[in-house]
């Protein structure tokens, strides 16, 4: 990927990135109540978004930051798929 790419495709994600945080901030919702659902699905996006932007920031790839975004997309992902064990997963990141 050329440098021009990856600086707009960086500036977008920061956009994205801040409408996604305050969509999750207005959302009220606590665990339990009819809106959770979607909050949690807002955070996976936001996690999503750091895991592009750990991967195009400038630099080395920052193995320390790769896991942490890892870490956070399994234990989110995990309240949505039903036949694995994402949690052991993303604890097994940091058991190595």
């Amino acid at each position: 990927m050329n440098e021009v790419t990856r600086k707009e495709i960086l500036s977008m994600s920061r956009i994205a990135h801040e409408l996604t945080e305050v969509s999750y901030q207005q959302n009220i919702s606590k665990r339990g109540d009819s809106g959770w659902t979607e909050k949690q699905r807002i955070l996976l996006a936001d996690m999503a978004l750091h895991l592009l932007q750990t991967a195009l920031k400038d630099g080395d790839l920052s193995a320390e930051g790769l896991k942490r975004n890892l870490f956070s997309i399994l234990t989110i992902s995990d309240q949505f798929i039903q036949d694995v064990d994402l949690k052991t997963f993303a604890q097994e990141l940091y058991s190595s």
